[in-house]
């Protein structure tokens, strides 16, 4: 019996998602709420403009829906996956006292010290004043990072401290995150090579995703203003089977075992950001309690099996019973966004050259409009363009030019995406 779907959300990753979702032959619809103009276009797909929990829940009921799948990571801080299971729905993410791993950086810091998982050390303030106090006291570079959701913004790693000063007057005085700066977290500044790792837990049974890496600096060789990611590869080559290991044995592990402890049993994905450093050891830098943007992109593009079967399995917690079966290609993700993106970006910028992309590449969309069959920017991160190949440098080639046919005003993407792990041959 064909299945529809509902995906949460309307960005890259949402479009990704729900593009894999729509590949499977058990698939009817997949409807994505909201979604974007990249999934209005596709076959299989249909979005719906509801953002409501409770109208989500409505149209759930009304539409046979087999599960719904949450993207973002506000709909999860909100409950969503509490008010889907009080109506007996089945849905894929963690609680919302679950997600505070992703939705209180200060509550995730102090987690990982009380399980034991390897993370910087840190310090947190609800006083401006304290804040600036305990900040002198440092060595530079030092983190600071706004205690709650920002869009990937609400960190700087200041090399300065009249930066740093600033910064925390930002969070604090100026209000610049709203409610996610009532905290701040200030920490050591780690050193190496970041990672992400993707996983799927059930409650009790772990199944790694791929692995991949995020770019998350607005320019090349990792410079300017921190982004909500500016593209991806993967698989990363810094992930090999010891450093596999030891991120589920000290990190993943752990989580489940905290949680459980707490009395909540975590469900969905969990992103756990890492800094290797130069002997191979990891440390935490976040959990995202959801897949990354815009790691999913190019991860989707590995993806083998059926993505239905994967969320079912983690769902009806049998994640022990199944594989991922993964591409031995490699996949390279970059992000077009708008001029003045992070801070200012513009908008109603006209996109063209999509029609000249080839089919051999896929380009998602994320901050997209259609006004008289023409599109338009309309959000930050505007595309993500994804290719994949046999090598790393084929592959990074290979997007690199079919970007070259893509333009609109004021367009920027950083040109190393994946450099880093051509540079580790």
């Amino acid at each position: 019996m064909s299945k529809n779907i509902l995906v949460i959300g309307s960005g890259g990753r949402e479009h990704a998602l729900a593009w894999k979702l729509a590949q499977s032959k058990k698939v009817a619809t997949v409807f994505v709420a909201p979604g974007n103009v990249g999934t209005s276009l596709e076959a299989k797909i249909k979005n719906i403009s509801i953002t409501d929990i409770q109208e989500l829940i409505t149209f759930a009921k009304q539409n046979n829906i087999s599960f719904t799948l949450v993207g973002p990571e506000a709909p999860l801080a909100a409950g969503i996956v509490d008010e889907f299971r009080a109506n007996n729905l089945k849905i894929w993410g963690p609680t919302k006292y679950c997600s505070k791993l992703e939705s209180s950086k200060a509550y995730a810091k102090d987690f990982m010290i009380k399980n034991n998982i390897p993370t910087a050390k840190y310090a947190v303030f609800t006083n401006v004043d304290l804040a600036k106090e305990y900040l002198s006291t440092q060595t530079l570079p030092i983190v600071i990072k706004a205690d709650g959701l920002a869009a990937g913004k609400g960190v700087l790693v200041a090399n300065k401290r009249i930066e740093a000063l600033d910064f925390i007057d930002d969070i604090f005085s100026n209000n610049k995150f709203g409610s996610a700066g009532n905290k701040v977290v200030v920490e050591e500044c780690l050193f190496g090579t970041e990672a992400s790792f993707i996983v799927m837990i059930d409650g009790k049974n772990i199944l790694p995703m791929a692995s991949s890496q995020d770019h998350k600096r607005l320019l090349d060789n990792d410079r300017g203003p921190n982004t909500g990611g500016m593209g991806a590869f993967s698989p990363s080559p810094i992930v090999d089977q010891k450093l596999h290991d030891r991120v589920i044995k000290e990190i993943i592990q752990p989580v489940i075992d905290g949680m459980n402890k707490e009395g909540h049993e975590y469900t969905g994905f969990l992103y756990a950001g890492l800094m290797v450093d130069k002997d191979g050891n990891p440390k935490t830098l976040e959990f995202n309690c959801r897949f990354g943007d815009p790691e999913t992109q190019p991860i989707m593009l590995r993806l083998e099996s059926d993505l239905i079967d994967l969320i079912e399995a983690g769902i009806n917690q049998k994640l022990d019973t199944i594989s991922a079966v993964w591409s031995d290609k490699f996949a390279i993700g970059v992000v077009l966004a708008s001029s003045g993106y992070p801070d200012s970006p513009q908008k109603d910028d006209i996109i063209v050259g999509l029609e000249n992309i080839t089919d051999d590449i896929k380009v998602f969309h994320s901050g997209t409009s259609i006004k008289d069959n023409k599109l338009y920017t309309s959000g930050g991160r505007v595309l993500c363009v994804v290719a994949q190949d046999s090598t790393i440098e084929l592959t990074q080639q290979k997007v690199y030019n079919a970007i070259k046919e893509i333009n609109y005003k004021g367009m920027q993407y950083r040109h190393d995406i994946a450099s880093s792990a051509i540079n580790l041959k």
